[in-house]
């Protein structure tokens, strides 16, 4: 009986570190969250695969989907044109705003920006044109 419970509770473990993977294992996320009312959302891909989350307003979302190759070839399209990896955060402390992040893990567009302390004057142009590339994945893909 011992030996059944030490398997059992091994195997809890092991299940619960591996439905965590998927928020760790991914090529490009855009995650919001905060505000007055909190939201949480969030769309991570990994090669065609993506996972999306939205909590708040009284929704609860879940839903894998496969992102197509045009749809990447579009977002990585539009990070490029909009020289993601040149944006430059502001400093400024802003508090209770729901802040935007997208991370590129790998290719010529790899890096991480977060709109927490706003964007600089700038770029907010081309920060709205990426943030618009996820949103429209989202859209496309999800029901709501």
């Amino acid at each position: 009986m011992k030996k059944f419970l030490g398997i059992f509770f091994i195997a809890l473990l092991v299940l619960s570190c591996n439905s965590q993977k998927i928020y760790s294992d991914y090529d490009i996320s855009f995650s919001r969250s905060g505000g007055f009312a909190p939201t949480y959302e969030n769309l991570l891909i990994k090669g065609n695969n993506a996972h999306y989350s939205f909590e708040g307003r009284d929704q609860k979302i879940k839903q894998t989907f496969k992102v197509s190759d045009e749809d990447l070839k579009i977002l990585n399209d539009v990070l490029s044109q909009n020289n993601f990896r040149q944006i430059q955060e502001d400093h400024k402390k802003m508090y209770d705003n729901i802040t935007t992040s997208v991370n590129v893990k790998n290719g010529k567009n790899s890096g991480s920006k977060n709109d927490g302390s706003m964007i600089m004057p700038n770029y907010k142009t081309n920060w709205g044109n990426i943030v618009t590339a996820f949103q429209e994945i989202i859209s496309k893909n999800i029901k709501k």
